[in-house]
């Protein structure tokens, strides 16, 4: 069978579905589920996420210059795909889904104290690419649950059980358990 030939799309499967904290306590707070995100850098550390101008969560992020990107693992796949299907024009996302704010080291936007890991980060630059924003920021805090770290603070990601969001499929998937090798070393199994 050959290949067949699509419209362009985003086909990159499959990308991390985060929840992006952002606002400021006692001004008003929300959370934006994000699939539009990645690392664009590592010296400094930087990432980007890319957001539509319409959402709430547009101009709390724009006006402020800051937010938390906190990385969900498979027990909070509800409130991430309910962060990404209800408005904080509407809602209080923090109250629907239980999630519980806590202040951040050095932006203040708040963490997401049951996500297990929490990336503070700063915007550096953003640009307009058409139905979104990109917001290039850099991250100038991270929290991780010790949980989740090995004697050498290294992650277990395994342990962790990050979800992926496939989008033209929209469908959220976990299961990053089978290890095929480290960084220069591949193993044949």
């Amino acid at each position: 069978m050959g290949k067949k030939i699509l419209p362009p799309t985003t086909l990159l499967i499959p990308l991390p579905a985060v929840l992006v904290s952002c606002g400021q306590f006692g001004r008003g707070l929300n959370i934006i589920t994000i699939a539009w995100c990645g690392v664009v850098c590592s010296e400094p550390p930087m990432l980007s996420i890319s957001v539509r101008e319409s959402r709430h969560s547009f101009e709390m992020i724009r006006s402020s210059g800051e937010f938390v990107l906190n990385v969900a693992g498979a027990d909070l796949v509800r409130a991430v795909d309910y962060c990404g299907s209800h408005s904080g024009r509407k809602v209080d996302k923090f109250a629907e889904t239980g999630l519980t704010p806590l202040p951040a080291a050095k932006v203040k936007s708040p963490l997401i104290k049951e996500a297990p890991i929490n990336l503070e980060c700063q915007v550096r630059k953003s640009i307009e690419l058409g139905s979104h924003h990109m917001f290039i920021a850099e991250i100038v805090a991270t929290h991780v649950d010790q949980e989740f770290l090995d004697s050498e603070n290294r992650l277990k990601v395994a342990a962790l059980d990050p979800i992926a969001y496939c989008p033209n499929v929209r469908e959220y998937w976990s299961g990053l358990s089978k290890l095929h090798g480290n960084y220069g070393q591949v193993w044949n199994k």
